[in-house]
């Protein structure tokens, strides 16, 4: 699995949470770059003012961003049509409903949607996500992570 984190941010911001994760994981982690192949076992972060999306299997940097807040919806639907149904999608802490119309995206091609549950310190997303009802499962965050791990470990015994 690849992971790639979509995070609300300001588009002047210069971020380092691909620094402050890479101290966290043994994983590269990294900020995404148009034309870069998506790799396994990899971190990636969206870059600042940008919508992130995946064609052909590589990454697609559009700056500026479209639009506010809508980073998460642009990301899964485009991981939903490169990947159809081995795509997952996970719905975390946060403000509007971005990641609810990506989450329908997923469900339609057959892929895996969790949002946060009650441990979410904002709740908007994950509660409207789940409210959907294209959310397959509302965990908490060491539980999604748990489930990502058996959900991997499954695709690995699969193939």
């Amino acid at each position: 699995m690849a992971f790639v984190i979509i995070s609300h941010m300001n588009p002047e911001a210069f971020s380092q949470l691909a620094l402050i994760l890479a101290r966290h994981t043994k994983m590269p982690a990294l900020v995404a770059s148009g034309g870069v192949p998506v790799s396994a076992n990899h971190v990636y972060v969206i870059p600042a003012n940008a919508d992130l999306e995946i064609e052909k299997e590589k990454f697609k940097v559009t700056s500026p961003r479209s639009r506010r807040n809508a980073q998460i919806d642009i990301f899964f639907a485009s991981i939903a049509g490169a990947f159809g149904d081995r795509s997952i999608g996970v719905v975390f802490s946060g403000y509007n409903g971005d990641g609810t119309a990506g989450c329908k995206h997923i469900k339609e091609k057959g892929g895996i949607t969790f949002a946060q549950d009650a441990t979410a310190e904002v709740a908007s997303m994950p509660d409207g996500a789940h409210a959907s009802g294209y959310v397959d499962f509302v965990l908490a965050p060491a539980e999604i992570s748990a489930a990502l791990v058996e959900i991997a470990a499954r695709l690995v015994r699969s193939n």
